[in-house]
C-alpha cells in the first residue's frame, strides 16, 4: 500500500511540473514549432510524462515516445488517443536485449537503466534524498531499430538519465537535429555525446539552460567552439539541454 502511494504520489507531482505550469507548457510549444515543420518525425527517447510529445505533436510533428516506466506508459497511451503519437514501453540503448530499469517511485523522471547512477548522482545538487527505491526488467531496443521501424526521424530529444551516450551509441547515421540532457554532475556523459556526433557526422551546436525553452547563444558553434562553453555553463552548476544538427551542406546530401 505504501508502495503504491509513493508512485501515485510520484506521478501526480511529475504531472504538476511538466503539465500544471501554463506559461512553461506555451514556452515548451513556443519553441517546438520552431524547431519542427508539420509532417516532421521526432523521436522522443525518454518521454517521461509526455510534455515535449504533446508539444511536438501540436507543432504537427508525428511523434515516436519511448518510455519504459509502465506507469508513464499508460499515461502517454491515454495522451496519444486521437494524435500522431505512437507510444512504445521500451529503455532505448547501446544494443537490444533486456535492461534493469531502477525506479524512484516519489521521483519517477529521475528513474535510470544506467546501473551506477544512483551512487554516482545522488549527492549531486538537486538529487539530495531521491531513493530509487524499485527494481523491474524492461525491453530495450536500440535507436538504429526504431528508425529500420519508423524511418529517419527529423529530431531525436533523448533525456534517460544517465544513458544519452549509449543512446547515441546506438546510432550508426548522421540526424538533421538531436537533443541530449547535460548534468553538471556527470559532464563525463555529455562529452561522450559530442564524441559520438561528431563520429557520425559535421554537427553545430547550441544550448538550454534550465527549461528556458530559448537557445542560450544566437549563433550556433562547431562542436571545438562549443566545448569550452558547455564546460563554463556546467561550472555555473546549471542542467539543459544540448541541441546538436548538422551542417547544411552534409544535411542536404544525406540519405533518407
Amino acid at each position: 500500500m505504501a508502495s503504491r502511494f509513493a508512485s501515485a504520489i510520484g506521478l501526480v507531482r511529475s504531472l504538476l511540473v511538466y503539465h500544471g505550469q501554463p506559461w512553461r507548457v506555451w514556452a515548451l510549444r513556443r519553441f517546438m514549432r520552431d524547431l519542427v515543420e508539420p509532417g516532421a518525425l521526432a523521436f522522443d527517447i525518454g518521454a517521461h510524462a509526455g510534455n515535449r510529445s504533446l508539444a511536438l505533436a501540436k507543432a504537427g510533428a508525428r511523434v515516436v515516445a519511448v518510455e519504459p516506466q509502465p506507469a508513464f506508459r499508460r499515461m502517454l497511451d491515454r495522451m496519444a488517443s486521437g494524435r500522431a503519437i505512437d507510444v512504445r514501453g521500451e529503455a532505448v540503448g547501446r544494443t537490444s536485449g533486456t535492461a534493469r530499469l531502477k525506479i524512484s517511485q516519489r521521483h519517477p523522471t529521475l528513474s535510470s537503466i544506467r546501473p551506477d547512477w544512483p551512487g554516482r548522482i545522488g549527492c549531486a545538487e538537486g538529487f539530495e534524498g531521491v531513493e530509487w527505491d524499485e527494481e523491474i526488467d524492461v525491453p530495450m531496443v536500440t535507436m538504429d531499430a526504431l528508425i529500420l521501424r519508423y524511418g529517419r526521424p527529423d529530431f531525436v530529444k533523448i533525456d534517460v538519465e544517465g544513458s544519452e551516450a549509449d543512446v547515441l551509441e546506438g546510432l550508426t547515421q548522421a540526424l538533421p537535429l538531436v537533443s541530449f540532457e547535460y548534468l553538471p554532475a556527470a559532464m563525463d556523459i555529455a562529452e561522450r555525446c559530442l564524441d559520438r556526433l561528431s563520429e557520425l557526422g559535421s554537427y553545430e551546436c547550441n544550448l538550454v539552460v534550465g527549461e528556458r525553452q530559448r537557445f542560450h547563444r544566437p549563433d550556433w558553434m562547431t562542436l571545438a567552439e562549443f566545448r569550452p562553453v558547455l564546460r563554463m555553463i556546467s561550472r555555473s552548476g546549471a542542467s539543459g539541454d544540448v541541441y546538436a544538427r548538422l551542417l547544411p551542406s552534409q544535411a542536404e546530401g544525406a540519405q533518407p
